[in-house]
């Protein structure tokens, strides 16, 4: 066994299913061990930018997984921050490797050099500022504890990505003292002084008869705490809003649910965040565009209760009256607990609602109202699918008119935000949750900068279904520029004809023109095993339902 088999052994030992990869000299050594892997397999991608935004899709949904890219060191990982970014914003633990320069050529110009020597750029430095932590391994019988240190490191806490460069000398060598790696990370547990603190206010709220509400965030997904935040929610009665990421965590037409907030929010959504009393935040990190902008003084004269995995996000953007560092599953079991033991008083209550996703579209445009078909892709979503938006219009379009009521959820590219994340991202999802259908929507401008990833799609049978919201034109930033200076500039794009493309490239192609061809479509896709792309023909002329704060 050499140090590449070994690697390859340590990421079988810790349940790795999937790893995402650019092709490369450098690392062939390491690409050999893949080959032979049984229980890994070898996703090779067009641009090794996917490669990152393909472990991020790995790791979504899945708390357990860790999401793996590896690559030639030096250009090919250099094209990896862009998903390090997303996976540092997103908690999501992500392992990415690199071929390195051996000891006896650095400071030479060795191809794809990156030691800082010798007029080369730094990995380290650059991938320090990018992970949790960076490592590179000088001696293969080092190997297995760094590769323990920084896989618990990506799981750790508040989860996230690391790095690990591999000298191609290294990667050849004997692997002496190979063992599995284990796995010893310790649950973020919430304080019981603290959970008692928690249930003490609440009770006295309830009792009050005080306005309370909760925002769930998407911690609650990450923790796979679904079914403990409905539980909780339904037993003392309390109304709740859901960030754009957390849309599906608890079904959309519960009669506690009030819909999201934020500028592209819900109308309601909006009206009861104004009245609450109490707002108790699971799982949340209060993002721009969901908190109306960082409104200042958003909760003044209300009473805030903060639970976050993360320290630093407790009072980063709001003052918090009372904070809780926990991991939102274990916070909310443990608070369920303590305050049904206080058997507070609570009524049955019907909050008046007034969502988006119920306002009938009103358009007599030539084209397709982007609104009407998200409606019309809301009702024929299948039951525990995922629906990815990508950066852009799109992204909002999607989440104010779908609504997810089946054990399906929703994630936009957070607040990194890189276009084509998304469009990337659902291979990884798709090979993480093999049984559960995928959906992208994207807008044109994101699915031309994702390549031609399509093809890894085929080449590797995962029947996603991309839905192209077809403007050709960065839309949000047109309405931006509109906003802020009356005009605009560089935003119109020619587009493709992508139901053509997607033939070419042996996938199936739809070309929807008119609302109602889009149904057909979308079932015929969601019926093949082969990926699908529909090009759906929108108005670049509607406006996204986007509202400041001070608006009505």
């Amino acid at each position: 066994m050499n140090v590449s088999q070994s690697i390859v052994a340590m990421l079988e030992s810790v349940g790795v299913t999937a790893v995402f990869s650019g092709s490369g000299q450098g690392s062939g050594e390491i690409l050999f061990a893949f080959s032979e892997s049984k229980k890994i397999k070898t996703f090779m991608v067009r641009h090794e930018q996917a490669a990152s935004f393909m472990a991020c899709g790995y790791a979504m949904f899945n708390k357990g997984n860790l999401g793996v890219c590896n690559a030639q060191g030096g250009p090919g990982s250099y094209n990896f921050f862009s998903g390090l970014g997303v996976a540092l914003s997103d908690s999501l633990p992500v392992l990415s490797m690199a071929s390195y320069a051996p000891r006896k050529w650095r400071g030479l110009g060795d191809l794809g050099e990156v030691t800082g020597l010798g007029r080369t750029p730094d990995s380290q430095a650059m991938f320090r500022a990018t992970t949790k932590k960076t490592f590179l391994i000088e001696h293969p019988d080092h190997v297995c504890d760094i590769f323990e240190e920084a896989i618990n490191l990506a799981f750790e806490g508040r989860p996230g990505p690391v790095h690990i460069d591999i000298p191609y000398d290294v990667a050849a060598m004997p692997a002496h003292r190979h063992r599995d790696i284990v796995l010893d990370v310790p649950p973020v547990a919430p304080p019981a002084k603290t959970v008692e603190l928690f249930a003490t206010v609440l009770a006295d709220a309830l009792a009050g008869k005080r306005k309370m509400l909760a925002l769930i965030g998407y911690g609650c997904v990450r923790s796979h705490a679904e079914a403990d935040v409905l539980q909780f929610l339904e037993k003392f009665q309390i109304p709740f809003l859901t960030s754009m990421d957390a849309k599906g965590v608890v079904r959309e037409d519960h009669p506690l649910s009030l819909g999201m907030p934020g500028t592209c929010g819900d109308p309601g959504a909006k009206q009861a965040f104004k009245a609450a009393d109490v707002v108790l935040a699971i799982g949340n990190s209060f993002p721009k565009w969901q908190m109306w902008r960082f409104e200042p003084g958003l909760f003044d004269n209300k009473t805030l209760l903060h639970i976050n995995i993360d320290r630093l996000e407790i009072n980063k953007v709001y003052p918090t009256d009372y904070g809780m560092v926990a991991d939102a599953k274990l916070a909310i079991q443990a608070l369920d607990e303590s305050l049904s033991r206080k058997n507070p008083p609570t009524v049955k209550k019907q909050p008046v609602k007034n969502k988006v996703y119920d306002t009938k579209v009103d358009y007599a445009g030539k084209l397709i109202h982007p609104g009407a078909v998200c409606q019309e892709m809301s009702k024929l979503l299948p039951e525990r699918s995922i629906v990815l938006g990508d950066a852009g219009a799109n992204m909002i379009w999607l989440a104010a008119y779908m609504e997810f009521t089946g054990g399906q959820h929703y994630k936009n590219p957070g607040s990194f935000g890189p276009m084509a994340s998304h469009v990337n991202a659902a291979l990884g999802v798709q090979a993480a949750n093999p049984e559960r259908r995928v959906i992208v929507g994207c807008g044109d401008g994101d699915y031309e900068m994702a390549g031609f990833e399509l093809l890894t799609a085929v080449q590797n049978n995962l029947p996603i279904v991309w839905v192209i919201l077809n403007n050709s034109e960065f839309n949000i930033i047109k309405l931006f520029n509109l906003t802020a200076h009356g005009k605009e500039v560089f935003n119109h794009i020619i587009s493709p004809d992508f139901a053509q493309y997607a033939r070419a490239c042996g996938a199936n192609g739809f070309r929807v023109e008119k609302l109602e061809q889009f149904a057909p479509a979308f079932k015929e896709a969601l019926a093949s095993d082969k990926p699908s792309v529909i090009d759906v023909i929108i108005d670049p002329d509607m406006v996204i339902p986007f509202k400041w704060w001070a608006q009505e």
